[in-house]
């Protein structure tokens, strides 16, 4: 990033390259929407642009990028209510269409798994579903995660192990 600032604009592509799957899979799973995730995710990029020559390296990229993004994401929630997970109907009709190597029993068995585990994510507190994304998807740490969030290292113990309870639970 602070090549980038300095005027490197391949810094900028590569940092893009390195982070955009994180930080999509990241909004996706935390608005439920893939319209509102595609629009925060250009606007979390374009605050990351704007904000070039202000970034300090206190901490690492990922964790400031996903900081405007939880920011942008907790916006969100204050102006409107959360809309419901996208129908993933056609991706799954999709893979039915995949190779005869990929049996229908397992497309179908990967699909429910992937809809509980959102069932599950969308039944926890807002605080522990945060954490939760911000540990798997983001990849961070306790005291990241609690720069993100603005909570201590012990909250963000806390949230994580309350979430994955509640997760393994629903699955159990």
């Amino acid at each position: 990033m602070l090549a980038y600032a300095g005027g490197d604009l391949l810094a900028f592509e590569t940092l893009y390259r390195r982070q955009r799957g994180m930080l999509y899979r990241f909004l996706l799973r935390s608005l439920h929407h893939r319209a509102d995730a595609d629009e925060l995710f250009q606007e979390t990029w374009s605050r990351a642009i704007a904000a070039r020559e202000r970034y300090r390296p206190e901490a690492k990229f990922s964790t400031w990028l996903l900081q405007i993004a939880h920011n942008l994401v907790v916006d969100r929630f204050r102006r409107h209510r959360p809309h419901a997970w996208p129908d993933e109907s056609d991706a799954y009709l999709r893979r039915l269409d995949a190779p005869e190597s990929e049996r229908p029993e397992r497309v179908f068995s990967e699909f429910e798994q992937r809809r509980r585990l959102q069932l599950a994510l969308e039944e926890l507190p807002e605080e522990q579903r945060v954490a939760f994304l911000l540990r798997v998807e983001g990849g961070l740490g306790l005291e990241e995660i609690g720069e993100v969030t603005g909570a201590g290292r012990e909250t963000v113990k806390s949230r994580l192990r309350y979430a994955l309870a509640r997760i393994r639970a629903r699955f159990a």
